[in-house]
């Protein structure tokens, strides 16, 4: 390619959205169940990898482990799909962020004090 080569720009434009990311909300929600999980102890990292068919929000319990649950996002046209795995298991598969992600919630729990 020589400097006098025209670029047609929609050509840049189709590859540079063919890949998939995670938008501002999104990363927020994510990072909010992060966060709280963090602050129980229970979770110490996490990895975003970018791919041009997913991307995935993977956690761990330490850096040097294998991720606990991974979050993907992929897209099948404007759609996008959202899956949860704990390993190779799967726990939940939806169209919106908050119903996969309602996986972590836990429900409160009466604690007894004793004297």
């Amino acid at each position: 390619m020589t400097l006098s080569t025209p670029i047609r720009l929609s050509e840049l434009r189709k590859r540079r959205h063919s890949y998939v990311s995670f938008d501002k909300n999104e990363l927020r929600q994510l990072l909010d169940v992060y966060s709280r999980r963090v602050a129980a102890g229970e979770w110490r990292d996490y990895a975003i990898d970018l791919r041009k068919g997913s991307a995935t929000f993977s956690i761990f319990r330490s850096t040097y482990d294998m991720p606990l649950f991974s979050i993907f996002k992929h897209r099948q046209g404007r759609k996008a799909y959202y899956t949860v795995f704990a390993g190779p298991q799967k726990l939940k598969h939806g169209k919106n962020i908050n119903e996969v992600l309602s996986v972590f919630d836990t429900k409160p729990y009466l604690v007894f004090r004793s004297r």
